[in-house]
């Protein structure tokens, strides 16, 4: 079991690599994988049913613990993503289908993936587990009615029929995943190990399928896309770690929201795009980039404040040495 949970970290670790090579090969034999975007709600299902699974008690505590600094990440995440969504839109002059894709996935509720980066990070990663369920929680009712408000002068949405997919997609599979915990307990305990794992391949399948599924229409707006998703993803680490600053969390609950707001559930937003959308497969681009994107700049904005959390603690302790 420990080599296998060794090779499930390393997996994890790899993530961003993963999903570059499938997407990769996506591109150049997208019949590979396009036949599975009729199995993305049920993957993303599978994932969700993971989350619920992996998560205690704790993780509501932790709600609890830190009423404010949990309010002020989800508020961010929900005000945050979805402005900056909408005003790239308008500023790149962006054609309908993929405007739409940029404001589904900017109002997704915050991912699992933040969570890990967070703790690479060495920011509060309680904190973030807890901004990541309480957004998920309500992303039945705010995804849905936010992207109305944003989206609708370009296409007519049915808001009841989304929040029916995200109840069916997010809310429903955590619900059972916590009820199998709750009931088997400690039977569970081998099959929560292997979650993380099966997540990580849900996720990489979902991103193939849909960049195999758009070939010509990445090729053609592709770059755009990536320009406007980076953005999005950066502009959502400065707000989040800003209006963190603003309310005076400590540094390491600011890192959490920052990350927390960042970082989507891109895989819901593919899934959304797939079943409300699928007359226009290149909504779903959006999603599977920023999916592709986050989690590279996610580490590499981790190993920046791990960098830094080290040398300032390397100075502390220099300066409690020379002093005693």
């Amino acid at each position: 079991m420990g080599t296998f949970l060794k090779f499930t970290a390393w997996i994890q670790k790899t993530f961003a690599l993963w999903v570059v090579l499938f997407a990769g090969i996506a591109l150049l034999s997208p019949e590979t994988f396009v036949w599975m975007k009729a199995y993305i709600t049920w993957m993303l299902g599978l994932i969700m049913f993971g989350m619920g699974m992996t998560m205690t008690l704790d993780d509501f505590k932790g709600v609890m613990q830190s009423p404010k600094a949990v309010a002020i990440g989800v508020a961010a995440q929900f005000v945050v993503m979805p402005s900056v969504a909408y005003l790239l839109c308008l500023l790149f002059r962006l054609p309908t289908e993929i405007a739409i894709g940029v404001i589904l996935v900017g109002c997704c509720p915050g991912g699992t993936a933040s969570n890990v980066i967070t703790y690479m990070a060495k920011g509060n990663t309680a904190l973030s587990v807890a901004c990541t369920t309480v957004s998920t929680l309500l992303a039945p009712v705010l995804t849905p009615a936010i992207f109305y408000l944003l989206a609708s002068q370009w296409i007519e949405i049915n808001a009841w029929s989304m929040l029916s997919s995200i109840l069916q997609v997010v809310l429903f599979p955590i619900i059972l995943g916590l009820v199998v915990r709750a009931v088997l307990k400690h039977k569970v305990e081998s099959y929560i190990s292997v979650m993380p794992l099966i997540s990580v391949v849900a996720i990489v399948l979902i991103v193939a399928a849909i960049i195999g599924g758009s070939k010509a229409q990445i090729l053609e707006s592709g770059l755009l896309i990536l320009a406007v998703v980076a953005l999005h993803n950066a502009i959502g680490y400065l707000l989040g770690f800003g209006a963190a600053r603003m309310f005076h969390l400590p540094h390491a609950d600011c890192k959490a929201v920052s990350i927390e707001v960042g970082m989507q559930n891109s895989g819901l937003g593919v899934a959304l795009a797939a079943v409300h959308f699928a007359a226009s497969p290149i909504t779903a681009v959006p999603s599977a980039i920023f999916s592709l994107w986050h989690n590279i700049s996610g580490p590499i904005l981790a190993s920046y404040w791990a960098a830094k959390a080290d040398a300032t603690a390397k100075k502390k302790s220099r300066k409690e040495q020379m002093s005693v």
